[in-house]
Parts: structure tokens; sequence; C-alpha cells
């Protein structure tokens, strides 16, 4: 009788074949995901409104900071234009909020047949 030396090994490894294809994913074509679509207009909505309140609370948080130092540093000199800087500067740090809101749904307005319409064929 003959035996028989051949034999026949195999190897899986499932991690190797995740990072393969995740390799093999960065260098094929990007097709064009609605639902990435759609997260991206999500985010385009709110983005502007953000910046732009926290722009604007910055500048009143300086101001503020600049009447605080008024007050109390220099105190003999410019404590009442000290109080009144810093008001001002308070009044600004307010209007962030508000201008948040009115600059996203602006943006909503703006990008709402879009999104629309896009949720619309996700759906079907």
């Amino acid at each position: 009788m003959e035996k028989n030396n051949e034999t026949f090994e195999y190897t899986y490894s499932a991690k190797q074949q995740e990072e393969i294809e995740i390799i093999r994913r960065k260098y094929m074509p990007k097709e064009e995901d609605k639902m990435e679509l759609l997260r991206k207009l999500d985010k385009d909505v709110t983005k502007p409104g953000t910046i732009w309140s926290i722009v604007i609370g910055i500048i009143g948080c300086l101001i503020f900071g600049i009447g605080m130092c008024c007050t109390t540093v220099w105190a003999d000199s410019f404590f009442t234009l000290g109080i009144v800087i810093g008001i001002i500067g308070m009044m600004i740090m307010g209007m962030a909020y508000p201008v948040y809101v009115k600059v996203t749904k602006n943006q909503r307005e703006k990008l709402a047949p879009q999104i629309l319409a896009l949720t619309e064929e996700l759906r079907k």
C-alpha cells in the first residue's frame, strides 16, 4: 500500500482579510452614497451657525474681559468705563445664541428642498 504524502494546508485569518478589505477600499473609486450625502447636508445646516455664534461669543468674552480689567486693575481711573465695557461685552455674548438660531434657520430653509428630496429617494 502506498502512502499519499500530499497534504492541503489552508489558513484563514479574519483579521487579515478585514485589513486587506480596508486597504482595498482606500484605492477603489468612491461611490456617491446617498446616506453619506444626507449626513453631510445635515451637518452643513448647523455648521455656519455654530461658527458665527462661537466668533461672537469669543468677541463678547474678550470685551467683557477688558471691562473687568478696567474695573479691577485700573479701578482708580477707569472703573465706570470698565462697567460700561463689561455690560457691552455681556450683551454681545448674549447675542451668540440668537445669531446661531437665525443662521441655522436660514440654512435649514436653504437646504430643505435638497434634504427632503434625498430622504424621499432613500425611503423607496
